[in-house]
C-alpha cells in the first residue's frame, strides 16, 4: 500500500493571487499600470523589511496603498498633460494613502547630509572642496 503525501494547505487549493502566481484575481497583469502596481507593492514591502516579514493584513494594506498610488500617478499624468482632474478627489485619495502608509509605519526620515569626520578628512586629503 502506497501512502500519499499529506495535504499541504499552503500550496494546494489556494488562489493564484494567494500563492503569488498572479497579482489580480481577474486581470492578466500585463498592462503598464499592473506592472507599476507590482513595482509599488514590492517597494512598499521592501520599505517594511520584505514581503516575507509582513502579515496578510499588512500585505493587504500595502496593496491598497499601491492601488491609490497608481491612481494618483494617473491623475498627475492627466494634470501634466493639461486635462481636468477632480482635485478634491485627488486630495482625498492622497490623504487615504498617507493614512495607510502611516498605519504600516512607513515614515519620512531625514537624511543626514553632513560628512563624518573621517569622510571630511578623506575629502580634504584628496583635494576635494
Amino acid at each position: 500500500m502506497t501512502r500519499s503525501k499529506p495535504h499541504d494547505p499552503k500550496t494546494k487549493g489556494r488562489s493564484p493571487v494567494s500563492n503569488g502566481n498572479k497579482v489580480f484575481v481577474s486581470a492578466d497583469g500585463r498592462t503598464a499600470w499592473a506592472k507599476r502596481f507590482r513595482d509599488l507593492v514590492a517597494d512598499h514591502a521592501s520599505d517594511l523589511g520584505g514581503s516575507d516579514n509582513l502579515s496578510q493584513s499588512q500585505k493587504a494594506l500595502v496593496r491598497r496603498a499601491a492601488a491609490l498610488g497608481i491612481e494618483l500617478e494617473r491623475m498627475e499624468g492627466d494634470l501634466a498633460e493639461g486635462r481636468a482632474v477632480d482635485l478634491d478627489l485627488f486630495g482625498r485619495l492622497s490623504g487615504h494613502q498617507r493614512r495607510i502608509l502611516e498605519t504600516l509605519g512607513i515614515e519620512r526620515r531625514k537624511k543626514d547630509l553632513a560628512p563624518t569626520l573621517a569622510q571630511y578628512r578623506a575629502q580634504r586629503q584628496a583635494g576635494a572642496p
